[in-house]
């Protein structure tokens, strides 16, 4: 990576605007406010080109640290936009191990993947409310639920 990029990693002052200089961040087309389009930009940038393969890697290993950011974004988004994404989280990791001389984090991710949790609980708990169910049917949906998990 130092051979392609040089000493010049430090003429970007921000982990956002290397991972634009590399491509790795959507172009949006923003008018009155909403996104009327985005794509990220295709370019012959090798350092982006290798971030992109290991990212890919990434999507296919079971037992990454990365491996859960990855799946989730697929999920929503398709594989295509989890590489990218993954490849600019990649790219915002080396930035701050290189400028910052901070070493990776591998407890970032287990914090992040317990906010993710936190959030799902807290988004269920809203819909059980909006729900307005009574206690007899909270109770028998639950033990629906725990009759087919034992199964």
């Amino acid at each position: 990576m130092l051979t392609s990029l040089g000493h010049d990693i430090h003429k970007f002052p921000t982990a956002k605007s290397f991972a634009c200089w590399l491509g790795l961040v959507p172009n949006n087309k923003i008018s009155g406010g909403k996104i009327i389009g985005n794509r990220t930009p295709s370019g012959k940038n090798h350092i982006a080109k290798a971030l992109r393969h290991a990212a890919n890697s990434i999507g296919n290993q079971k037992d990454h640290e990365l491996t859960p950011f990855f799946k989730r974004i697929a999920f929503k988004k398709g594989r295509l936009a989890a590489i990218i994404a993954t490849a600019r989280k990649l790219a915002v990791i080396i930035w701050n191990m290189i400028i910052k001389a901070e070493p990776c984090q591998k407890n970032r991710v287990e914090i992040n993947d317990q906010k993710q949790k936190a959030m799902k609980l807290r988004y269920l708990d809203k819909k059980l409310h909006a729900l307005q169910l009574s206690k007899e049917e909270l109770e028998k949906l639950l033990l629906n639920r725990l009759l087919s998990v034992a199964y």
